[in-house]
């Protein structure tokens, strides 16, 4: 071979996506996942996330290996785990929620990073734009902020008589202050008073709960935090209380919470699946454009309704996607 041919060569092979190089060399490609919260409140989230690279043709164990790291609700810790996950080398980041895309970006500006967001990604500085995210980041975004105004309406409904409602956040979620606000405003343009509630570990959640049975609000809206607890524990404190309550995921319903209004988080999470899988064949992530959750689904648990003493009007189950009985 010519000594030009071989640096030509060399170059090309330099220019591979990693991804590339890695299944060149028979390295299984490992994907790496950051999340603030546990585990459990995420399975079916997962499950999502592996379906998305199933339709890629990445199946977990046969040509792919997922690391994950949870920080179980402490912030704290998300420095550590980012750092971990790039030390080991991992071929694809998927990180979920804001805190998680920053942890890892301090640690690595080389390895491709897709995240799930509920805010506005532009905004909070992940990406240039939607259309062009550019550097190594990109990802899905369901801009819960912009649902707010929607999920106070329906407990307005379920509670027609009131005119104050709660909303319950972690002061120690870098998002509670600008998600305070936009409830804030919704609440304002429902012309309802809104009580804001804060809660950091679930011992926090008792007091919490127990300060909208006192002041007789007439509902709660629950922010997107695990604050600290695994989603049964959380929804069995709100029965306690006998507290009508809306959530922002499907799995509160379905483990015992009243309703839930939001998008879907698998089917969130089947889309970053699919993004993680097209960077694995080659593609960059400044290429791929943020995409924006079109599946929204709001969930009712007729069962949970009947023991707070509560009759869900019809025009509120005529607009459900799924009920519980």
């Amino acid at each position: 071979m010519r000594r030009r041919d071989f640096i030509l060569l060399l170059g090309g092979a330099a220019a591979w996506p990693f991804a590339a190089r890695a299944q060149q060399s028979g390295r299984m490609p490992v994907v790496g996942l950051l999340a603030v919260s546990f585990p459990a409140n995420w399975a079916d989230a997962m499950a999502g996330l592996r379906r998305g690279l199933g339709e890629m043709g990445y199946v977990e164990g046969r040509n792919v290996a997922i690391e994950d790291r949870w920080a179980e609700n402490r912030f704290d810790r998300l420095d550590a785990l980012a750092a971990d996950l790039v030390e080991r080398k991992v071929t694809v980041l998927f990180a979920g929620g804001p805190p998680s895309v920053r942890a890892i970006r301090a640690q690595t500006a080389t390895i491709p990073i897709v995240f799930f967001v509920g805010e506005d990604p532009v905004k909070e500085g992940l990406v240039a734009s939607l259309n062009r995210p550019g550097g190594n980041v990109t990802g899905i975004t369901n801009f819960t902020n912009q649902l707010f105004g929607k999920q106070l309406g329906i407990l307005r409904d379920i509670a027609p008589r009131a005119t104050s409602f709660a909303f319950l956040v972690n002061p120690n979620n870098p998002n509670a202050e600008p998600d305070t606000k936009d409830v804030q405003a919704a609440a304002g343009a429902l012309r309802l008073e809104l009580r804001v509630l804060k809660a950091r570990t679930e011992g926090e959640l008792e007091p919490a709960f127990a300060t909208v049975v006192q002041e007789r609000l007439g509902g709660l809206l629950v922010g997107v935090d695990s604050f600290g607890t695994p989603v049964e524990r959380f929804v069995a404190v709100a029965a306690r209380h006998t507290i009508p309550a809306i959530y922002q995921r499907r799995n509160f319903p379905v483990a015992g919470g009243l309703m839930s209004y939001g998008a879907s988080a698998v089917d969130a999470w089947r889309q970053a699946g699919i993004y993680v899988g097209r960077i694995l064949k080659g593609e960059k992530a400044a290429d791929l454009p943020v995409q924006q959750s079109t599946k929204f689904e709001f969930v009712i648990n007729l069962k949970t309704a009947k023991a707070l003493g509560i009759t869900v009007p019809q025009d509120v189950l005529s607009i459900a996607d799924e009920i519980i009985e």
